[in-house]
């Protein structure tokens, strides 16, 4: 933790701007790039100079990426063929990092297969309902992966700090809580939970990269600003989940977030420890001859039905 957050503390505001700048247009090559073409591609792209000390080089970080995705990949194939349901839970502040881990989890796996759960703030029916009800019914069957971006933890964290539950509701839920994921366990549940943890700097730094890049303002709620406001309820409300809602059934496990590809690359590779799996093998794909018949007429398609070519 202190190597991470002395590393990145010790740029100026103006290398912070370029480095979330090349964060930025990091995931934007990680969208594009094609693992065939991977290590062409990366001859291409030149160092980006000297590498502050504690920072990963981008071509580093890209190709154990796309190793741990390929792994991912094996993985998921495995959670098929046995029809295992896992759970991966992710927690954590606003702005710890959370989304970015789980989109590269899911960029190269099938989304019938992995999906994420990123649930809404609750109707005024559920609001009536068992607490944990919302959740079951995105629960994985045999064969699935789900990714819960936030979870049922959301009492724990913002609606207890925010005041959006009672003090009643509060403790209902510890004691609940134990009791449901032990359940789900039982019932062959695979259940991983991770907790991304930041810094107060880190988190300020990062609001403030997001009120200054239009393309992320959005990012930010009212909530969002209220958090961060409140960052020491939050501190003792987490400390109070971890401590209450830490088992063996269903630990806790800390991701370091102040950097963000590390982050990411130690929560990919940690999660692959979580589920053992081996190859599954394949059949050779064989692409068909197509079909050719004499008769086939192709109907034009009328020019104004196209988009036009700007580029």
């Amino acid at each position: 933790m202190t190597n991470s957050l002395s590393s990145s503390s010790s740029l100026s505001p103006a290398q912070r701007a370029e480095a979330d700048w090349l964060d930025s247009f990091d995931e934007e090559l990680e969208m594009e790039l094609d693992d065939d073409r991977l290590d062409e591609l990366l001859l291409e792209v030149p160092p980006q100079g000297p590498v502050s000390e504690g920072q990963l080089d981008r071509r580093f970080y890209f190709r154990e990426l796309f190793r741990l995705q390929r792994e991912l990949v094996k993985l998921q194939d495995w959670v098929q063929a046995q029809k295992l349901k896992v759970v991966v839970l992710f927690e954590g502040r606003d702005a710890a990092g959370k989304g970015g881990a789980i989109k590269r989890i899911t960029q190269r796996l099938n989304p019938r297969i992995c999906r994420v759960a990123a649930l809404p703030a609750p109707s005024e029916r559920e609001r009536t309902q068992w607490y944990f009800q919302r959740y079951v019914s995105h629960l994985p069957a045999g064969g699935e992966i789900v990714l819960f971006d936030r979870s049922w933890y959301n009492r724990a964290g913002v609606e207890k700090v925010m005041g959006f539950c009672n003090d009643d509701e509060y403790e209902e839920f510890f004691r609940s809580v134990p009791d449901f994921e032990k359940m789900l366990v039982r019932s062959g549940i695979i259940l991983v939970k991770y907790w991304f943890s930041i810094t107060d700097e880190e988190q300020h730094t990062r609001f403030m990269m997001r009120i200054r890049d239009p393309l992320k303002q959005w990012k930010l709620s009212p909530m969002d600003l209220e958090s961060r406001r409140r960052w020491e309820n939050y501190t003792k409300a987490k400390e109070i989940m971890l401590e209450r809602t830490h088992m063996p059934e269903a630990r806790w496990w800390i991701v370091d977030g102040v950097d963000k590809k590390r982050a990411r690359l130690n929560c990919i590779r940690h999660l692959l420890t979580q589920i053992p799996y081996e190859d599954i093998q394949t059949p050779e794909i064989i692409l068909p001859e197509r079909e050719y018949n004499p008769d086939y007429f192709r109907h034009p398609v009328p020019e104004q039905m196209y988009v036009p070519t700007f580029y």
